[in-house]
């Protein structure tokens, strides 16, 4: 009978790993939040039934007012520090996807060994309603209008997490910027090469531009969230024809329309 040959044992030693703390100052440009809406995921939950030609006639296909305010992630609580908010996942995704132009850096292995703190960052800013042409993702490509809210300048605090001593802070520090330079955040990103929008920089916590975005509180940002002042002049003229058209077309008996042709007031806080 043979005998089983003999295992050499093998002492196994693990690094121990430890855990680094980053507060990062963000100051960043052109942010398009593109939440989805609450009636866009409660038509995915249940969709309605279709609408015939009658009852697509007596109901707006927009409010831009109102998808200008659900574009947006929101803190419900008065007692935050602001209003507006951005998932924080979006922040380790643009660090991640910044590893891949970086020498020497894995997009798997910063995804793995480092993370954002807490679910939604606090962004500071006042925001303005932006309309724009879109192209539907559809097999017609058809063209659309959609409106979002737009940032002309913001500013937020990361704090993240990563593991030491694999990653090094510089090394995180390094690559946030990179992320802000080639990836940023939002709709039409940096990222997508379709447009610059969603950059951002890592500044000093003192800096005088970064400590006047971060006095754009709540209290400004529920006022634009009211009272919606449009981004740029193309914004200007589709509202005001809106507006006017709204207007004409509840003279003529439109059902399903709303009877008041100023702006709403938004519900915040909710």
């Amino acid at each position: 009978m043979m005998k089983k040959p003999a295992v050499d044992s093998v002492e196994i030693s693990i690094l121990k790993l430890n855990q680094g703390v980053l507060n990062v100052c963000i100051l960043g440009k052109r942010l398009i939040y593109n939440a989805m809406s609450e009636k866009t995921r409660q038509e995915l939950l249940m969709p309605a039934p279709k609408k015939n030609a009658a009852e697509k006639a007596a109901h707006l296909k927009h409010d831009p007012y109102a998808e200008y305010r659900n574009a947006t992630y929101q803190n419900r609580g008065d007692d935050d520090p602001t209003r507006l908010n951005f998932p924080a996942g979006a922040f380790k995704k643009a660090l991640a996807s910044a590893a891949l132009d970086i020498p020497g850096a894995a997009k798997a292995q910063i995804g793995r060994l480092v993370w954002v703190m807490g679910d939604r960052v606090d962004i500071y800013g006042v925001p303005k309603i932006f309309c724009a042409p879109v192209i539907s993702s559809g097999i017609n490509r058809a063209p659309d209008i959609r409106t979002r809210a737009k940032l002309e300048e913001w500013a937020c605090i990361l704090q993240l997490r990563f593991m030491t001593p694999i990653l090094k802070e510089q090394t995180i520090l390094n690559l946030l910027a990179v992320a802000g330079m080639t990836q940023g955040i939002g709709d039409w990103r940096q990222q997508k090469g379709s447009d610059s929008n969603g950059q951002f920089e890592l500044v000093s916590a003192d800096d005088p531009e970064f400590l006047r975005v971060c006095k754009l509180g709540i209290v400004e940002q529920d006022k634009a969230l009211a009272e919606p002042e449009p981004y740029d002049e193309e914004t200007e003229r589709l509202l005001t024809w809106f507006d006017a058209e709204r207007v004409r077309r509840e003279g003529r008996g439109m059902n399903g329309a709303t009877k008041q042709h100023a702006k709403p007031v938004a519900t915040v806080g909710a």
